[in-house]
């Protein structure tokens, strides 16, 4: 008997052991397989790699180089032919028999005109390729920046709820003391209302946050659910380029240009092609008759035929392609205008931000924090009035703000000189990630 109650003793102890590990495991937080921390740049080469709309320019420079070998081809061979009876009466003698003729014939274009077309085409692939370029460029400025406003808003957000629940655990501090007099009261009422604007603050970065995530989970090509977090981020700015400069790169580089270019070029190819098209094809090729009524007669020949072009010289078409080029030529003048305007209005804005960060401190962000929590520590001991604490955590808020905001803006900046220059976007450096809460 005694054996056996040990026996019930130890099994009662293991599956309660059993139990508790059990609990244990189910309680504590397992990693999700959806959460997914990244660097920066490993961001921008995953969307370039993953972005469901780049499959849309590849096709189209498929279907630009397939225009181009149906440009070079020559047009289809032509087969022409008829049967039928004949009867030939003459002298009281009658006869009849088969009579039958076949042709097959080649049209030829007019000399240049193959080669005209398939310069068009050339610069259809041209245009696509230069598409694909601009759609990967202005791609990867795109996540970069909202990686970076991802990266802002979490550190936004974990700075106001920081003040807020700093000013929470203040005012139930206040509130327990329930202190007789005007001066308590108002002090707690200012805690209150300071509390739910650091929440508000936080709930507004928060809702950034999420709306940056779901753009940047669409560019990436993945499920809107994916939670994504970013490391941090330290920006490394180049120097401002002078303004000559800027503007010879984007002359060269910027894709609207050279599209423009492209543009204006083929469409002085389609003048020269619809010149051309006033002359006719020639249609050149074997002919073979065969007649049998009475006597068999066979004729063997070449047949030619042509067009001719009496009453229709394509002179429509030759005004309709020359006023499309001038076109062409317009656009490209607005174009050049309107990105010297946008190269000037993105430099002065970069040269603007840089200007202001060479302004901060280094550890700017670090050096308000330390203010903050030493305010905090010294209020409670009744050291600092409350006007000094409030408005150094409201300063802790919007220094944290302005900081990111302006380093946001300068990487904005950047990224539009990027897009109308080719100048390089500014290098990031990451440190451990941080995981979103």
């Amino acid at each position: 008997m005694k054996i056996w109650n040990q026996c019930f003793s130890g099994l009662f102890v293991f599956l309660v052991a059993a139990l508790r590990l059990s609990a244990a495991e189910s309680g504590s937080p397992r990693p999700s397989a959806t959460h997914v921390s990244l660097t920066l740049d490993a961001l921008v080469a995953e969307a370039l790699e993953k972005n469901p709309e780049l499959k849309f320019y590849e096709a189209e420079i498929t279907a630009a180089k397939a225009g181009r070998k149906a440009a070079g081809l020559f047009a289809n061979p032509e087969l022409s032919g008829g049967v039928g009876q004949k009867t030939v009466h003459g002298g009281g003698f009658s006869s009849e028999g088969v009579a039958w003729s076949m042709s097959v014939t080649q049209p030829f274009e007019w000399t240049g005109r193959i080669g005209l077309r398939k310069a068009i085409a050339n610069h259809d692939i041209e245009l696509a390729t230069l598409g694909y370029e601009r759609f990967k460029l202005a791609l990867a400025g795109r996540v970069r920046l909202l990686a970076y406003g991802l990266f802002a808003a979490q550190e936004k957000s974990a700075a106001a709820t920081e003040v807020a629940e700093r000013f929470k655990a203040l005012h139930e501090i206040l509130v327990q003391r329930d202190p007789a007099g005007l001066t308590p009261l108002l002090e707690a009422r200012v805690m209150e209302a300071t509390e739910l604007n650091a929440q508000r603050k936080a709930s507004e970065a928060l809702l950034a946050t999420q709306a940056a995530l779901l753009e940047l989970n669409q560019l990436r090509g993945v499920a809107p659910e994916i939670l994504l977090s970013v490391s941090q981020v330290q920006l490394t700015f180049r120097a401002p380029e002078e303004r000559n400069a800027l503007m010879a790169l984007a002359r060269t580089n910027n894709f609207e240009l050279r599209v423009r270019a492209v543009e204006l070029a083929q469409q002085g190819f389609r003048v020269d092609l619809a010149k051309n098209e006033r002359y006719p094809a020639i249609s050149v090729g074997p002919t073979i008759s065969e007649e049998r009524a009475g006597d068999r007669e066979r004729v063997v020949g070449l047949g030619i035929s042509l067009p001719l072009p009496l009453w229709n010289r394509n002179k429509g078409n030759i005004e309709s392609a020359v006023a499309r080029r001038m076109q062409a030529e317009v656009s490209l003048n607005v174009t050049e205008r309107e990105i010297q305007r946008k190269v000037i209005e993105a430099a002065i804005t970069y040269e603007t931000k840089l200007r202001e960060m060479a302004k901060w401190r280094p550890d700017a962000a670090q050096h308000f924090k330390e203010a903050a929590e030493l305010a905090d520590r010294h209020y409670r001991l009744g050291a600092v009035p409350i006007s000094t604490y409030v408005e150094l955590q409201k300063q802790y808020l919007d220094a944290v703000e302005g900081l990111l905001d302006t380093k946001k803006e300068a990487l904005e900046a950047a990224a539009q000189l990027e897009l109308l220059t080719g100048l390089p976007l500014p290098h990031s450096k990451t440190t451990p990630t941080q995981e979103l809460k």
